[in-house]
């Protein structure tokens, strides 16, 4: 690794896995054993393709299945090992292994109201600040790791969505329906030296995205969002 210039450019993506087979519907989070579908493979080798004459150095994925096979496509293409970081794991919830969508009714259950009292901490999982921290330190060590080149960290919808509300100035407490990650797709952040100075949203996969999962769809009865984190 080359230590580089400050004033060097280095390019930053954390990629949202593909779609995975989840035929019962729950909100699956850190549970093992939930893998990417064949679409959710076509998705990844798109995205793939789309990375293949980057300049990228450098691979990281959460430990979990689905972001791993999302992450396969690009580190072969680019002869690299995926590095596992366990920062890059889906957010902690309450309500994993449980189907909690729209129109399932989970809001109405009385032994759900206590998840429920704060949601600007939030109160049914892991604080949306310690996802911050963890999230940017996953992010500076892949810059330091591609130092004037490119990396790709394969994560999850609620972590990319915090850090880039952070990054961005935003609050963090937030309407789950108007998060602008969609399955397969790149936030990317740009650094000069050690400082960002920009952040982009690309999706090389957008017409293998089922539309009720596109970014700002409007939620279907039985077709939750919230499974595909």
């Amino acid at each position: 690794m080359s230590t580089g210039s400050k004033n060097d450019l280095t390019v930053v993506h954390l990629m949202r896995h593909g779609e995975v087979a989840n035929p019962d519907g729950v909100l699956y989070g850190r549970l093992p054993g939930y893998q990417l579908s064949e679409l959710g493979r076509r998705m990844a080798e798109r995205v793939g393709e789309h990375l293949d004459s980057r300049d990228v150095v450098h691979v990281g994925a959460s430990p979990l299945e689905r972001a791993q096979e999302t992450a396969q496509p690009i580190a072969k293409a680019h002869g690299l090992d995926i590095a596992t970081d366990e920062r890059l794991i889906e957010a902690e919830n309450v309500f994993q292994g449980k189907t909690f969508g729209v129109g399932d009714g989970a809001l109405r259950r009385p032994e759900n109201w206590k998840h429920l009292v704060n949601p600007f901490k939030p109160s049914w999982g892991e604080p949306y600040i310690e996802q911050v921290v963890r999230m940017m330190g996953a992010l500076d060590a892949a810059k330091d790791a591609a130092r004037g080149h490119e990396a790709v960290l394969v994560s999850h919808q609620l972590p990319i969505w915090i850090v880039r509300s952070y990054v961005e100035k935003r609050r963090l407490w937030h309407d789950p329906r108007k998060r602008q990650c969609t399955l397969a797709s790149l936030t990317t952040f740009t650094y000069r030296g050690d400082r960002i100075v920009s952040v982009g949203y690309s999706e090389p996969a957008r017409d293998l995205v089922p539309a009720h999962l596109l970014a700002g769809a409007k939620p279907v009865k039985g077709k939750g969002k919230a499974f595909g984190a």
